[in-house]
């Protein structure tokens, strides 16, 4: 298994920041963002997850969701990464207290993950990507999408579910809403939810749904078989 606290080279200012974030926070992280991340719980229903399956959440944070999930589809293989140390440290007790220490973590960056490299032997070949309330926080989240979707054999999925624009919202809250966010480093971009529409055309089904007048979107997209 990768050394969990082996940072890559290509961002250590990003995993610096991650970590000064949740440093303190990440102890009161899934009791606070209960109340204002909506569309994990709706995103881990809906999963086509089979048996013998390999899904890795990227930017797991304190492992929350694959807690659920491995509860929901107890036939899937795990596994998740994290730019913050501090984050995976909170994640690897939330697992061995659930009973799961057989899934496994560790440290990389999104738009260069590598899974015969990052993760331990035998999940080089990941069926399905999880990004849930991350890519407003990653700085070239575009490049983790496609690193992502890239990795994805046909008939993977990727799906997301993020911070979006409020459309339905009055101006005073969007921009008070959006303050709140930027004092976590949060990013909202309409770009994000997006990315999938610029696929090349046959290559993804997509299915997106709006939650809470644009608070947040929820996308699902698989690989279509070619050929």
């Amino acid at each position: 298994m990768p050394d969990r606290n082996a940072v890559k080279d290509r961002s250590p200012d990003h995993a610096a920041l991650m970590d000064k974030v949740y440093r303190r926070t990440r102890h009161v992280y899934d009791l606070s963002r209960k109340y204002f991340l909506f569309g994990r719980d709706r995103l881990i229903r809906k999963l086509d997850l089979q048996p013998g399956e390999t899904l890795c959440e990227v930017g797991c944070g304190t492992a929350r969701n694959l807690v659920q999930i491995a509860r929901r589809y107890p036939g899937a293989r795990l596994c998740g990464f994290d730019a913050s140390s501090e984050m995976l440290e909170t994640a690897a007790k939330n697992l061995s207290r659930a009973g799961l220490d057989g899934i496994p973590l560790t440290q990389a960056y999104a738009e260069d993950f590598e899974p015969s490299a990052d993760l331990p032997h035998g999940f080089g070949v990941i069926d399905h990507f999880v990004f849930s309330f991350c890519l407003t926080m990653i700085p070239d989240w575009r490049a983790a999408l496609d690193r992502a979707w890239r990795l994805l054999p046909e008939g993977g999925s990727l799906s997301m579910v993020d911070f979006a624009d409020l459309s339905a919202w009055p101006a005073f809250a969007r921009r008070g809403f959006f303050a709140f966010l930027a004092a976590f480093h949060v990013t909202p971009s309409a770009d994000i939810h997006n990315w999938a529409h610029h696929l090349p055309e046959g290559s993804a089904d997509i299915r997106q749904v709006k939650i809470l007048g644009g608070y947040t979107i929820l996308t699902h997209v698989t690989k279509k078989h070619l050929g």
